[in-house]
């Protein structure tokens, strides 16, 4: 398959592929490939779900080369003196910025409360309540889309500004990507259609009442913008000769802290990313509809890929090496 023959696969497919909207290519410091598909152009962004947690990750990081946060394993409730815990919880005082990062941090219930949550006028202090339990912290992973809420409001009082703006001064500006703007509407219906939509939007990022960023999901890229994340990485840390953030960080942050089971295809997790094989570097910022960050440091590749809203699709990586790449590389 060449470039022309991937173009016209993925225009006719009827399969995981049919939703997909932009892929672009970033190898050894050059776009190589910047494919658009359902009317989509190169510059148009949309809600790349859970790839906005790896963005919490680097944000973590960011914050931590600063000084703003002192350790990983500062105490969650450090950052939160004034909240009322309920009485007879003890759990939430032991969990860890690193409890977060890597998924074990507690929660009580069996599922995400998201109206709960999402209908509450703080976004951070509503899944405050569900943090901890009795169990202890067991180093179990559980996937917590809303928990990762707890890290923005971590980020916020501790540097003094809302995340939305840190994120933009600290990496989006500086590696020439447009500037997020908050998406300020938070109703039931607003955020069905944030999902939903299959039209291109801003360059946003979701918000709760308060202002906050939705940490989980909710921020809107193009998928040049996730390459040129990818190449972040690649690039150890740095953007155009400038610091964006730590090697020795970025080393940390993608080193396999977990081995996940078979409902996440049995990769290795580090903080918010993911690490796919046992045997190789490649990691990657994974989100529903196959949205994904692709990072290869063996052969200096960062690929981005965006789609609009189409569940239960779990073989982006594998279809970016068995399909894009060669593609590419012909």
């Amino acid at each position: 398959m060449n470039q022309e023959r991937l173009h016209r696969y993925i225009s006719e497919s009827t399969r995981n592929e049919s939703n997909i909207c932009q892929i672009y290519v970033i190898k050894d410091g050059r776009t190589v490939y910047d494919g658009c598909w359902h009317g989509f152009r190169t510059e148009d962004a949309l809600n790349v779900n859970s790839v906005t947690k790896g963005i919490m990750g680097l944000l973590a990081g960011i914050a931590l080369d600063k000084g703003y946060i002192r350790s990983l394993d500062q105490k969650v409730m450090e950052f939160f003196p004034e909240y009322a815990v309920k009485r007879g919880e003890k759990t939430i005082y032991e969990v860890t910025l690193r409890n977060l990062l890597t998924m074990t941090a507690p929660y009580k219930g069996n599922s995400e409360p998201w109206k709960k949550v999402c209908t509450s006028q703080d976004w951070t202090l509503a899944i405050l309540d569900q943090l901890g339990g009795r169990k202890g912290i067991t180093g179990e992973f559980r996937y917590a889309t809303l928990g990762i809420q707890i890290l923005a409001g971590i980020i916020e009082r501790t540097c003094g500004e809302k995340c939305i703006d840190f994120a933009n001064r600290n990496l989006f500006v500086p590696l020439g990507l447009p500037k997020r703007i908050p998406h300020g509407d938070s109703s039931k219906e607003d955020q069905f259609d944030f999902f939903m939509n299959k039209n291109p939007r801003k360059y946003e990022w979701y918000c709760d009442p308060q202002g906050t960023v939705t940490a989980g999901w909710g921020l809107c890229m193009s998928a040049r913008d996730m390459a040129v994340i990818g190449k972040l990485l690649l690039d150890r840390g740095t953007y155009d000769g400038k610091r964006i953030v730590s090697e020795e960080y970025l080393k940390d942050m993608t080193a396999p802290h977990l081995k996940l089971g078979e409902r996440f295809g049995n990769m290795n997790y580090g903080y918010l990313w993911y690490r796919p094989f046992d045997d190789r570097e490649v990691c990657a910022a994974i989100g529903d509809s196959g949205n994904i960050i692709y990072v290869d440091p063996e052969t200096n590749v960062s690929v981005g890929i965006t789609g609009t809203f189409k569940p239960r699709i779990f073989d982006r990586v594998d279809f970016i090496e068995r399909t894009v790449l060669p593609a590419i590389g012909e």
